[in-house]
């Protein structure tokens, strides 16, 4: 059996000035914040509270409808000084939608990977996350959603302000007048009330589909009149979305609305399940639909709009279609009908309100005998992952200075912590190893055979089982042209495991240089590989 081998490859910059004054390297530069632009609603973090270490995802109250193709999400906060990415670019048809027509985006890496690689220590406070509609090239924005999360320890976060200031929960109702249904091409207007009112913007949609723009909440009220409904059945809803921090957002529950030729005479649609409320699996469910007016000509299509499965398609007769199913799967289900006239310009169509109805689990018992009954239980086991992160890419060692004998220059001090987690079925174990190249100030440079380092352990999880590699000492101070393969000029082990979970690794270095040695600033690069 062949095992696959996971090599991840983390390279740290290890700047060292010698005899001259010590020179730092830059990290690379964060992304550049976006520019302003018009905030178009919020975001909600999934979970609403938790760990650092936590996947995580956002969901925006509404979508980019005032343009754009593709999104991004970036964070601000203590640490984060600029507006980082933490997602890549995506066009935002590929995402989850709500029903109010808002977006799903999952972040890339946990809160604490993402501090690592921003060489932030503790994450603390308030990080502001925005999510921006821009167009394929990133350069043209066209608003954006905004969410916050508060750290309150460096390990855990809310998505309330510590500090007290909680937001209030509204709620949006809908009101459509004609009501019920309405004729090709004339006006429906669509009122949203918003309690307690609050500053903001309604979104009038016709399933996820907008209808014009967000209209501007006044005194609780938004209305929009429109004449562009198609002929058919619609789901009417509005969503609100707060500009107010100390509000919420929130949507409608749909309305049902039906569209009808001119001339078409209206219907309604009513019905009723058999039995009702609940049933165990695999009991007959009777629907049955009635019509009126009754000499209405057409057909019933049932639908159970919980998962959008069409149940079956009856003819009507003298007003009303009936249909038994009994494969209803366990769980709850929202059963409705909705008629569709033979002649749309002689009747309308219109649809039931949906009716909730539960398939339960079987209780079993009875008396007078007993029965069996089988289940195929099925699982997988996730591969999982071999990850290596750093938490920082710079290492500043002290100036290089002559040693007591006054033979050679010497200096010391440690890398950057190392973290390796293990998530992978069948714990096949790692080794974790590090090699350096020579390090070089212009065209000239020091012999990578004369850096060493001693491995230690930081931390680990229990279940971890783990060997430090043995110490590595420099070599003697040779000269660059040494062809030799001391120090860490070779691969060397800083660590092995066996067992799932994190461990978290250094090493202190030891850097010597013969006297001979030109001034300069000298860097040379350590790259660590796990497998």
């Amino acid at each position: 059996m062949s095992t696959t081998v996971n090599r991840l490859p983390k390279r740290i910059a290890l700047g060292t000035a010698t005899l001259l004054a010590a020179g730092s390297m830059a990290m690379i530069a964060a992304p550049a914040a976006h520019a302003d632009d018009t905030v178009l609603g919020t975001l909600t973090a999934t979970p609403a509270s938790g760990a650092d270490d936590d996947g995580m995802s956002f969901t925006s109250s509404g979508g980019c409808t005032a343009g754009g193709s593709r999104v991004q999400i970036s964070v601000t906060g203590e640490g984060f000084t600029t507006a980082t990415n933490v997602t890549p670019s995506v066009d935002f048809t590929t995402l989850p939608t709500t029903t109010a027509g808002g977006y799903v985006f999952g972040l890339v890496d946990t809160m604490r990977q993402d501090a690592q690689e921003a060489g932030i220590a503790a994450l603390s406070g308030k990080y502001v996350f925005t999510m921006v509609c821009k167009n394929a090239f990133g350069a043209t924005t066209f608003g954006s959603y905004t969410g916050a999360i508060w750290f309150t320890t460096p390990t855990t976060y809310q998505s309330t302000d510590p500090a007290g200031s909680q937001v209030t929960a509204t709620t949006t109702t809908l009101a459509v007048s004609p009501t019920g249904s309405a004729t090709t091409g004339s006006q429906v207007t669509l009122t949203a009330q918003v309690s307690p009112s609050a500053a903001g913007t309604v979104q009038f949609l016709d399933g996820t589909t907008a209808i014009g723009a967000p209209v501007t909440v006044t005194n609780g009220t938004a209305t929009l009149t429109t004449s562009a409904l198609a002929q058919g059945a619609h789901q009417l809803s509005a969503a609100f979305t707060s500009t107010d921090a100390a509000f919420g957002s929130s949507t409608s529950t749909a309305t049902a609305y039906t569209v009808s030729a001119p001339g078409a005479v209206n219907t309604t649609t009513s019905l009723a399940v058999v039995p009702g409320g609940s049933a165990a699996p695999g009991t007959p469910v009777a629907l049955t639909a009635t019509v009126a007016p009754s000499d209405a000509v057409g057909s019933v299509t049932f639908t159970d709009a919980s998962n959008g499965t069409t149940l079956g398609t009856v003819a009507l007769s003298g007003g009303s279609a009936s249909l038994t199913v009994s494969s209803l799967a366990e769980g709850d289900h929202s059963l409705t009908a909705s008629f569709t006239p033979t002649d749309s310009t002689a009747f309308a169509a219109s649809t039931a309100t949906a009716v909730p109805f539960t398939v339960t689990a079987p209780t079993g018992g009875g008396t007078g005998g007993s029965s069996t009954g089988t289940e195929t239980i099925n699982t997988s086991v996730a591969p999982g992952a071999l990850a290596l992160s750093v938490a920082g890419s710079q290492v500043n060692l002290p100036a290089l200075a002559l040693n007591t004998t006054s033979t050679l220059f010497t200096t010391a001090g440690p890398i950057q912590t190392v973290t390796v987690t293990d998530t992978r079925a069948g714990a096949p174990g790692w080794s974790l190893s590090g090699q350096v190249a020579d390090f070089a100030s212009g065209s000239n440079s020091i012999n990578a055979e004369n850096l060493g380092w001693a491995p230690n352990l930081v931390n680990k999880g229990d279940s971890v089982k783990l060997s430090l590699g043995g110490n590595v000492a420099p070599a003697d101070g040779v000269p660059s042209s040494d062809t030799g393969v001391l120090g860490l000029k070779s691969s060397r082990t800083l660590a092995s495991a066996t067992g799932l979970g994190t461990a978290q690794l250094g090493a202190d270095l030891s850097l010597v240089a013969p006297t001979s040695t030109v001034a300069g600033a000298y860097t040379g690069v350590l790259t660590l590989t796990v497998m």
